[in-house]
């Protein structure tokens, strides 16, 4: 397991020493991510990205090290703590802010690593123990009733006048939306095959040659759970080809 550390001191010296021992730990490894001088910056840090472990020195200006935890412990996901401290009468209240370790300056490596261990063991129970995330669906209203359709179920997506044909292995709905705009809000699901058609990614199944008695070679994309093939501009073929190969790599 890698971690992703926030140093937290307001010597830069101090978390200097901390970046030279993160880099001489194994097993688990850790990596500083980002650094802040005080809590101020710390919390814009952890608005802009998730930590596994914040390393925070207790005596710092402004917010100390303590009161930052206290914020921490309120955020959704927030990273274990550890804390690095040159004075040592603060331990008590470190864990009663449940802290996961208590570290005096200087440190050594064999103490930091086995804070590191502890931040392993707290990382993956809480991964082991978070729910799954809910199956993104998406909403079709057709002929007075409304359907919740998984994302994971539909095989492509087809403009055809002004509606878009949704497929799945068993059904065919309708949806009246721009494929433009389907395409920008799950593109982590499609991938663009033709001005008029986007295809799933986890469903494709080949890419085929086929030859046309006017347009000469053309190419298509076979889906899994059904027979129907859908036709592959040249355009969008360098990037159709990269994600079968993706598939099979």
């Amino acid at each position: 397991m890698r971690l992703k550390v926030l140093l937290v001191d307001d010597e830069e010296l101090a978390r200097a020493r901390l970046r030279t021992l993160l880099i001489a730990s194994q097993s688990p490894t850790a990596s500083v991510e980002a650094e802040a001088a005080n809590a101020t910056q710390a919390l814009e840090w952890l608005r802009r990205q998730s930590f596994d472990l914040a390393l925070i020195d207790i005596h710092m200006p402004g917010a100390d090290g303590l009161a930052l935890a206290r914020v921490l412990r309120e955020l959704p996901n927030p990273p274990a703590i550890v804390f690095v401290t040159a004075h040592a009468e603060h331990a008590v209240q470190a864990f009663e802010l449940e802290a996961l370790d208590y570290l005096t300056k200087p440190v050594r490596l064999e103490r930091l690593q086995i804070a590191l261990e502890k931040a392993a063991r707290f990382v993956q129970t809480r991964r082991d123990f978070e729910p799954d995330p809910p199956e993104e669906v998406m909403i079709i209203q057709e002929r007075g009733r409304t359907e919740r359709v998984p994302l994971s179920e539909v095989l492509y997506l087809k403009a055809e006048m002004k509606y878009i044909t949704v497929r799945t292995q068993s059904t065919s709905y309708l949806l009246e939306a721009s494929l433009s705009e389907l395409e920008i809000r799950y593109a982590s699901y499609f991938l663009r095959v033709h001005r008029n058609a986007l295809v799933s990614k986890r469903s494709v199944r080949a890419l085929e040659r086929q030859h046309d008695t006017q347009d000469g070679e053309t190419w298509a994309v076979r889906l899994h759970g059904i027979e129907e093939s859908l036709p592959v501009s040249r355009r969008q073929l360098v990037a159709v080809r990269e994600l079968v190969a993706n598939l099979y790599s």
